[in-house]
């Protein structure tokens, strides 16, 4: 296997997706809480893109196995363009899974079972998305676990390694009792602050669904778009995209965020005529690449407003 045929197996140019909560998060952590953990971020991106590609991955190869569309298995899914082994791509799915595992139990170590608890459930998510009998990816979920896993998930694990000995999140087991305390007022922080994310991380997966609706019923794949209609799909793409704004407004008058974080309003006219440009056609090689458009630019400036509240503040 190339590395070429790799980056296309693991879709290397979708890990944006898992990198904006990660870069905002350390940022956030920066700006809200005054402290970063170097090793930790370091550790925790690695483990984090391995495994991200590695759900690709099986997303891929589960797609390959359960396609009753001849033509989607010879000439779109990259297992059967390619002519991979479904046996070699098992396992390095597995060699990912485990290295992943291998960092995130060193962590936790160094942290707490807090971290076990969050990266565990992350991880089974992660992995039933794509795989099982019924995948969480082929019913009306996707949205809901793609964002809240990437957007809320990898966001609060980023602050969390960074704030663990702070006293801000604890959590032990004690002489038979399971202790467990958090400063509600920095939970409700990290919360609103990941809201942008999950929207934007969700609607790609829903512009996706959108764009492969016909395909995915040939294929026995019951999305979202499927249950609520294509209409109601776009109207809910629009409002995911444009509520991010209300939060970010929001969030400077709730102290969520420093002033600067105002900018972010800046990158309003050009999403509003992407949106535009999705709700008026829906197509996979033509429209579909809005969606990550959208993401880079709304939770790009994301990150320009912490920086500059990072030297403001």
């Amino acid at each position: 296997m190339t590395m070429k045929i790799f980056f296309e197996l693991v879709e290397i140019r979708t890990k944006l997706a898992s990198l904006f909560p990660f870069i905002i998060g350390l940022l956030f952590s920066a700006v809200a809480f005054g402290q970063v953990h170097g090793e930790n971020m370091m550790l925790f991106f690695l483990a984090m893109l391995v495994f991200d590609m590695a759900t690709t991955a099986i997303n891929n190869l589960m797609d390959f196995k359960k396609a009753k569309n001849d033509d989607y298995q010879e000439n779109t899914n990259i297992i059967g363009t390619a002519k991979l082994s479904e046996k070699k791509v098992s396992y390095l799915i597995y060699s990912m899974i485990a290295f992943s595992s291998l960092i995130g139990l060193y962590l936790t170590l160094q942290t707490s079972l807090l971290l076990l608890l969050m990266g565990g459930a992350c991880f089974l998510i992660g992995i039933f998305y794509t795989f099982g009998p019924v995948p969480l990816s082929r019913m009306p979920l996707g949205e809901i676990f793609s964002g809240v896993t990437m957007g809320f998930g990898i966001f609060f694990i980023t602050i969390y390694l960074n704030i663990y000995d702070l006293g801000i999140l604890n959590f032990a087991i004690a002489e038979g009792q399971v202790i467990f305390q958090m400063q509600l007022k920095a939970l409700m922080m990290i919360i609103w602050a990941s809201i942008p994310m999950i929207f934007t991380i969700a609607n790609i997966m829903l512009a996706n669904n959108l764009c492969d609706l016909e395909q995915d019923i040939s294929n026995h794949r019951y999305t979202l778009p499927y249950y609520i209609g294509k209409e109601n799909g776009v109207t809910l793409f629009q409002m995911l995209m444009y509520s991010c704004y209300l939060f970010i407004g929001l969030g400077v008058v709730f102290g969520v965020y420093h002033w600067a974080m105002l900018l972010v309003l800046g990158t309003f006219p050009k999403i509003h005529d992407n949106v535009r440009t999705f709700s008026r056609k829906q197509e996979k090689a033509t429209t579909f690449s809005i969606a990550i458009k959208n993401l880079v630019l709304f939770n790009g400036a994301q990150i320009v407003g912490l920086m500059l509240s990072l030297v403001l503040s």
